[in-house]
């Protein structure tokens, strides 16, 4: 059997206006990584709602008694890098129970789906601490997919560790044209040692993060005997009985909203929009939230 597009998983599963107008939200990119319009001046046209009203001709308007707007002729495509951490931590399972790659995946072709309508290009960064993928930008469909496809078969639970550095310095040396940069990993990470990488490249680029949520090891826990906890980073199984250890559960919940507290302060340090996501139900919500952000960020 033919394997289904990932593309048309996309389209299959979010309603067609949602998805324009992620699309539409992503034109405030354009306008900002190209510097006003990053376009040449094509005609003069009447305004209609919705139209930029940074966009108004007021000489022209003045003269004719009606607002007239100055349209633009495109110059250049967004280009949109996906930068993938593919470390087993991926593996894992994410608070709403579903592999955390899965999740990922689907934001990546969210991404994919929505640059592809507008005519953007998207170019793939993935790695651990063993491989290391990089994908040129393209924008056909058929391109889009075996991209999909790569990253797909980079997530197993018996992959490599991560080591996101990796992926953020092949972006800082290998990206030159400013663009939209995507970092899909989660909720541990990026961390302390990822700060500097994230500022240079926040210099050069636009730049969010799709975090894909961690799984509490206590919710497993008390989910029957049949469910074991296990630590795909380590060779670490939980024992049973310290689920009924309120004080242990007290302590772990501490430690992950510390922790959790920090990405966050590494990031709103740096102007960088992030969401996490949980699952492919609330995917195109969290990533039309972050585009959201950031167009609003100053």
């Amino acid at each position: 059997m033919a394997e289904i597009s990932r593309l048309a998983h996309v389209r299959a599963h979010i309603e067609l206006p949602v998805l324009k107008r992620a699309s539409g939200l992503l034109e405030g990119f354009h306008k900002s990584i190209f510097k006003g319009h990053g376009q040449d001046f094509d005609d003069l046209s009447l305004y209609s709602p919705g139209d930029d009203v940074s966009d108004i001709d007021w000489k022209s308007s003045a003269r004719a008694g009606i607002p007239i707007i100055r349209r633009f002729a495109q110059q250049s495509n967004l280009t949109v890098v996906l930068l993938a951490d593919t470390g087993r931590n991926m593996s894992a399972v994410s608070s709403a129970g579903v592999r955390k790659s899965d999740v990922a995946l689907f934001l990546a072709s969210i991404v994919a789906y929505v640059a592809r309508d507008r005519g953007d290009r998207v170019a793939l960064i993935a790695g651990d601490e063993e491989r290391l993928v990089q994908r040129p930008p393209r924008n056909s469909t058929q391109d889009l997919e075996v991209m999909l496809t790569s990253l797909d078969a980079m997530f197993d639970v018996q992959a490599p560790g991560s080591q996101l550095s990796s992926v953020l310095d092949r972006a800082l040396t290998s990206i030159q044209r400013r663009s939209l940069l995507v970092l899909l990993t989660d909720e541990a990470r990026p961390a302390k040692e990822h700060e500097d990488a994230l500022r240079k490249l926040k210099v050069k680029h636009e730049v969010m993060v799709l975090q894909v949520s961690d799984a509490s090891p206590f919710v497993g826990l008390r989910l029957g005997s049949g469910a074991d906890v296990r630590d795909v980073d380590r060779p670490f199984d939980l024992p049973r009985f310290f689920g009924n250890a309120p004080k242990l559960r007290q302590q772990a919940s501490q430690y992950v909203e510390q922790h959790r507290q920090e990405t966050a302060d590494i990031l709103q340090r740096n102007g960088i929009v992030n969401v996490v996501v949980d699952s492919e139900d609330h995917a195109i919500q969290r990533f039309t939230l972050a585009v959201r952000k950031q167009k609003h960020l100053p």
